[in-house]
């Protein structure tokens, strides 16, 4: 076991354009990793100290990785809708003590790290690339480079990052899939509880923003990455209905779904289970009848419980730190066995 370290960055992809400027696509980045034997380790919050909404955990900020390897293997992490990368933490902390270098991103337009854009919430498909790009760049520069093993690389991701991550094994969408199965459903769709009215901002976008319109192209795109060895998608969110159910029936690495079973954000079986109905070989953990979409953020701080409980409270007999412990060893042994 290792202390884990933390650090966080700014890079970027000059190939394609951030959403509202002249400059190329943000990448802010947060990474957990094995820390050196002699860090020291603190409490973390995110957030000011006193207004914080979830506790990181204890972690060793910005200290040296451990020189027990040349070289770590891999995670891929990416957030859920309007999160960030930091969300994932618990996740992090727990992979970065078991040997694991995890890398998040906050996805632009679509992550609280800066303002929200309709953007970021409509064109979900960009995820994948930035985890690609992030995992390219940082192999050869800052704090990891040269310390990557690109051999040994998995992917995690959570809601509408678990979109992402099956993209990156293979998974190719398109846009009017999810549009006929929500009609299918009766579902009239305004915009998640972080963007309401997302929906009333797609007539302007189309006439006024070019980046939108070159979006939109590459919606059925491939975001095949090789080096993905294995995925891990917790409470895979309904934009995975948008995925051709052949390219998920021809996703070859191994794939764990993970969802608990009163998860109104993402069902369980509209989501979870359909992924499994298109790939048998997919395995399919199901947390608990009374676990929801959000036990899956950080554990809360006294005041986001306060402030935000939709969030950071959970069922009366659901722990949410159990289940954090309980999901990582799945995780780690998954990866482990693909690796």
């Amino acid at each position: 076991m290792f202390s884990a370290g933390y650090t966080e960055g700014m890079a970027s992809d000059p190939a394609r354009p951030a959403w509202r400027a002249s400059a190329p696509r943000p990448l802010r980045w947060a990474a957990w990793y094995p820390a050196a034997d002699d860090a020291m380790v603190t409490d973390k919050v995110m957030g000011a100290a006193g207004a914080a909404l979830f506790r990181m955990g204890r972690v060793a900020e910005n200290s040296a990785l451990n020189s027990l390897q040349n070289q770590w293997p891999v995670v891929l992490l990416s957030h859920g809708t309007g999160g960030t990368a930091q969300g994932l933490c618990w996740l992090g902390t727990r992979l970065a003590a078991k040997g694991f270098i995890s890398i998040g991103v906050s996805h632009h337009g679509n992550t609280a790290a800066e303002p929200y854009l309709p953007e970021g919430f409509l064109c979900w498909w960009e995820r994948a690339r930035d985890l690609t790009i992030i995992l390219d760049l940082l192999a050869t520069r800052g704090p990891f480079a040269d310390r990557l093993d690109l051999d040994r690389v998995v992917a995690a991701g959570f809601s509408l990052g678990s979109y992402a991550v099956l993209q990156l094994a293979g998974a190719v969408s398109s846009r009017n899939l999810l549009d006929e199965w929500l009609a299918t459903m009766g579902a009239h769709v305004g915009g998640p509880r972080e963007f309401p009215d997302l929906a009333t901002h797609i007539p302007e976008l189309r006439v006024k923003s070019t980046q939108y319109r070159q979006s939109l192209e590459r919606n059925s795109d491939s975001y095949l990455d090789p080096r993905i060895k294995a995925i891990v998608a917790l409470a895979p969110a309904p934009p995975v209905r948008s995925f051709k159910p052949e390219s998920v029936a021809k996703i070859a690495v191994p794939t764990t779904l993970i969802a608990g079973q009163n998860d109104v954000e993402a069902p369980h079986e509209q989501c979870a289970l359909w992924l499994k109905e298109n790939n048998p070989s997919f395995q399919v953990e199901l947390l608990g009848r009374e676990v929801g979409h959000y036990v899956f953020l950080p554990e809360a701080t006294k005041a986001g419980k306060a402030w935000e409980p939709n969030i950071c409270r959970d069922p009366d007999g659901v722990d949410r730190a159990a289940i954090h412990a309980s999901v990582a060893a799945i995780t780690e042994t998954r990866f482990r066995g693909a690796l």
